[in-house]
């Protein structure tokens, strides 16, 4: 075997190459695809991969944006209902957003990215761990494109 994707048997070789398991037809061609030669737009994507990373994006964007000015909104709309009409365990509708809310809604929405991020990566078949690279003897490639040194 001189090639790791060629075996030679007797005068005849043939090239063999493996199809990296049971992947569907999104995987295989996010594999065909050369990312370091696309261009990147957050605008009009050039690729199903980025077009489907970028809808998540934007969707927890805007949740995050709701989470965020959500209650400073409706304080400067609705003031006497969020600072005196209804109190959480004594405090201001407002006061108990802002403080439990945001940080309880910044962590559910970091939840929820990864989840939807890791289903994109099952889709798309990119794995992220390199210990099984580094056992066969192969060169781990970084998510840049280069080589881990």
């Amino acid at each position: 075997m001189t090639d790791k994707r060629r075996h030679e048997s007797g005068d005849d070789s043939q090239a063999i190459e493996s199809d990296g398991g049971a992947v569907g037809q999104a995987a295989q061609d996010h594999r065909d695809t050369d990312y370091l030669n696309r261009e990147v737009n957050l605008l009009k994507p050039s690729t199903p991969f980025m077009r489907d990373h970028l809808r998540v994006v934007w969707t927890g964007f805007v949740i995050w944006a709701l989470i965020v000015f959500g209650p400073v909104t409706l304080t400067y709309l609705a003031t006497d209902a969020m600072t005196t009409q209804m109190p959480v365990i004594g405090f201001p509708l407002h006061y108990f957003l802002v403080a439990f809310g945001a940080p309880t809604g910044a962590l559910l929405l970091s939840l929820w990215y990864s989840r939807r991020r890791d289903k994109l990566d099952e889709k798309y078949g990119i794995e992220h761990s390199t210990a099984e690279r580094a056992a066969s003897g192969e060169e781990a490639t970084a998510t840049d494109g280069g080589v881990d040194e």
